[in-house]
């Protein structure tokens, strides 16, 4: 059995580590019982969207061979803007699928255009600016840009996003999500980018939790009556 002086140093360093680490771990079991109490597909924003919504189908397209493009083609997608199919090649032009002509981003009146067929339609839209860049913190982060913000008469504060370049529809935020994308912040301890599980930060807390609990097990077994009663009975 551990004398009365160790004793007391497993005491306190279970007790400092305790108070030092009860702060993240209050943030690990308030974030960890909002994401087991929401639903996912509502921090989406499925509610705010049309789920029915179907690409439009085209025929009578030009050829993709036949597109002035020096590179070649490594990649091709169909977007749809104000009825007229466009071609995204290689993740960085947008062409005319019938005429074959280059265009250059699209306006906001063909953002509004695809954020309609996105989103549901009783949703009254307030305003549409186009931001160039973002920070790490922001909730349309690691997306394509420019981009359209279009926001919407709503009490969660309702955004949508769709791209300049291809004209896609990229994302929803709204208030719950905001909420849940803070909380994800504190539970991963990416104080930076939000998503890095291997930051040191978490590493380190997570270590030093284990010991926490190990020095809070090791503190019951030296001072439990029923230990020290069994290691004198079998001495």
């Amino acid at each position: 059995m551990v004398n009365r002086h160790t004793a007391l140093k497993i005491r306190k360093t279970h007790r400092y580590l305790g108070l030092f680490l009860g702060i993240q771990f209050l943030f690990w079991t308030m974030s960890g019982l909002y994401f087991s109490w929401t639903n996912i597909n509502d921090i989406h924003g499925d509610h705010f969207k049309n789920l029915e919504h179907h690409p439009k189908s085209f025929d009578s397209l030009i050829s993709p061979s036949q597109l002035n493009n020096s590179e070649g083609i490594k990649s091709i997608a169909l977007r749809e803007l104000n009825n007229i199919p466009y071609y995204w090649v290689n993740n960085k032009q947008l062409y005319n699928a019938i005429t074959g002509e280059l265009k250059q981003g699209i306006s906001k009146e063909e953002a509004l255009y695809v954020a309609k067929q996105h989103m549901r339609d009783d949703l009254k839209v307030t305003a549409i600016e186009q931001i160039n860049q973002v920070d790490k913190h922001h909730e349309y982060r690691e997306r394509l840009l420019p981009a359209y913000v279009i926001s919407y008469d709503n009490d969660e504060a309702l955004k949508a996003y769709v791209s300049v370049k291809d004209g896609r529809f990229q994302t929803v935020r709204h208030r719950s999500w905001r909420w849940f994308d803070f909380l994800w912040m504190t539970h991963t301890m990416d104080y930076e980018g939000r998503d890095n599980f291997n930051t040191i930060v978490l590493r380190a807390f997570s270590l030093l939790g284990l010991i926490t609990v190990l020095s809070g097990f090791l503190l019951w077994f030296t001072s439990s009556l029923t230990i020290r009663k069994l290691i004198k009975t079998k001495k």
